[in-house]
C-alpha cells in the first residue's frame, strides 16, 4: 500500500503534527502511568483501523518495557486479567471516547464515574487529551492511507 499524501514531506501537513504533538504532550506531568497511556493510544488505534499508530505505540510501548502478552490482550480487556482497574477505567474512557458516534450521548456518565474513581481531575484531562489526540491521529494516517509496519522506535524525535 502507498500513502495518498506524503504527510512527512509536507511542510504544512509538519506544522500540522508539530501542534498535535505540543496538544499531546501538555499533560506529560500529570501523573497517569506512561503504561496506561500507551495502552490508551494503542487501544483508540485499534478501534480506527489505524495500523500505522498501532504499529508505533505497540513497539514504544515495548520499548517503554510494556509486556507483549498485555499488549496483545488490550484488544480483549474486558476478558484479560493484566490489566489493573484503574487501567481497565482508562481504557473504557478510550473506546467510549473514540466511539462517539456509536453511542448516543458520547461517554455515559458510568465510565465517565469509574474513570474519575481512579484519577483526580488533572489526570481525566490528560487521558482526554491523549484520546482526542490520538483520534486526530489516527484520522489522519488513515485519511491518507499511511502504511503499517515500518515505524522504528524514536524515528520521529
Amino acid at each position: 500500500m502507498e500513502a495518498r499524501l506524503n504527510v512527512f514531506g509536507s511542510e504544512a501537513a509538519g506544522k500540522f503534527i508539530k501542534h498535535l504533538n505540543s496538544a499531546g504532550h501538555a499533560f506529560a506531568n500529570s501523573g497517569v502511568p506512561e503504561s496506561t497511556v500507551n495502552l490508551v493510544l494503542l487501544r483508540a488505534s485499534q478501534i480506527n483501523g489505524c495500523g500505522f499508530c498501532t504499529d508505533m505505540h505497540y513497539k514504544d510501548a515495548v520499548h517503554a518495557g510494556e509486556e507483549p502478552t498485555r499488549l496483545n490482550l488490550v484488544a480483549a480487556w474486558r476478558e484479560a486479567t493484566v490489566f489493573t482497574e484503574a487501567e481497565r477505567a482508562a481504557l473504557e474512557l478510550a473506546e467510549e471516547g473514540t466511539r462517539i458516534a456509536d453511542a448516543a450521548g458520547g461517554v455515559s456518565d458510568e465510565v465517565w464515574g469509574n474513570a474519575a474513581k481512579h484519577y483526580d481531575e488533572e489526570q481525566l484531562l490528560a487521558l482526554v487529551a491523549s484520546i482526542a489526540v490520538i483520534n486526530a491521529y489516527n484520522r489522519l494516517n488513515v485519511l491518507t492511507r499511511q502504511p503499517a509496519g515500518g515505524y522504528k522506535v524514536g524515528m520521529f524525535g
